[in-house]
């Protein structure tokens, strides 16, 4: 396939033909896009959330116009000769931000109590783009509590509707019963008529949620993720790869999950009985601890401050004299 060359926020790379400009972005490894609703495991996925907006200030070598709008990265494939601005472009960083308040407009304030806190995506874009304050006026949307099973928990009302869960029930699973339901501002994440998401691969819409609206009930308010250490751990499964993350409490297994990559995205899917029904150290192979490489309150144990004298974080003190802060 043929070659073609885009610049990045002033970094060049060649990149095959047909490759989204998000996925150049990944390639180079510096200022990516955040994506809330893309997922390079899933097909048709993107072009919702609008966070991952990008300025082209050059079309391409045969065309080199700039394009009258920012365009969605996730959705716009690179030409040769593009260049797109991410980070240094100040619409960018407005619209990012204009995106964030939008989502954090029916979004509630409960992070102290969501079981996705420390590795939300959604807090992770409040953080950077965010503003001190609301502007909104309106009452909240919200929603009834809906039983989908033993294992999933729905919170309708921290949903932002990117559709990801939908997508991975369609694309791995046998049978999807849930989906899309209402219009508008009244749409929701619903299993239609009442009832268990019960097929051996549904466990995987909690891995693919970038925020809590639907978290695992096994693990549902047992810890913080950054109280747990994540260890890379694999047994004999006939039905996926079992190949997970156990996070660990002490000697226990507080929960498994499947293996993420950097950008947060599921390496390989995992079965309902390795992430809910295995939670013993004897069910494992503990491999070793997992590298968590996302900036993420989740790889507090993997910080060095100083080479010369890794300090555990717990342990470290704010005292200026400290030598592991030099």
């Amino acid at each position: 396939m043929a070659l073609v060359k885009v610049t990045i926020d002033n970094i060049e790379i060649e990149v095959e033909e047909g490759t989204s400009i998000l996925n150049a972005a990944r390639k180079i490894g510096k200022n990516v896009p955040p994506a809330m609703c893309y997922y390079s495991k899933l097909k048709d996925s993107g072009g919702k959330c609008r966070t991952c907006l990008v300025e082209v200030t050059k079309g391409s070598e045969k065309d080199p116009r700039p394009m009258p709008k920012l365009v969605a990265s996730c959705r716009t494939n690179v030409m040769d000769g593009m260049v797109v601005a991410n980070t240094t472009s100040p619409k960018v960083k407005e619209a990012r931000a204009g995106v964030v308040e939008f989502l954090l407009i029916n979004h509630p304030l409960d992070c102290p109590v969501c079981d996705q806190a420390g590795e939300c995506h959604l807090q992770d874009l409040g953080y950077e783009h965010g503003r001190e304050g609301t502007r909104y006026e309106e009452e909240r949307r919200t929603f009834d509590k809906i039983d989908i099973g033993p294992y999933i928990q729905l919170h309708m009302t921290r949903c932002i509707m990117c559709f990801r869960c939908v997508f991975t029930a369609d694309q791995i699973t046998n049978q999807r019963v849930h989906g899309i339901i209402n219009r508008g501002d009244a749409a929701e994440i619903s299993t239609y008529i009442e009832q268990a998401i019960e097929n051996d691969f549904s466990g995987n819409v909690i891995d693919v949620c970038p925020v809590g609206a639907l978290t695992d009930k096994t693990f549902r308010f047992k810890s913080r993720v950054w109280f747990t250490k994540p260890m890379d751990a694999h047994r004999d499964c006939d039905k996926c790869s079992g190949k997970t993350v156990v996070w660990m409490k002490g000697n226990e297994i507080a929960r498994v999950t499947g293996r993420k990559d950097q950008f947060g995205e599921v390496e390989e899917f995992i079965c309902n009985t390795c992430r809910f029904e295995k939670k013993e150290l004897s069910d494992w192979v503990i491999e070793g601890p997992r590298k968590i490489e996302r900036n993420s309150v989740m790889s507090q144990n993997h910080y060095t401050l100083n080479p010369e004298k890794p300090v555990v974080p717990a342990r470290i003190s704010m005292n200026a004299d400290n030598p592991a802060f030099v």
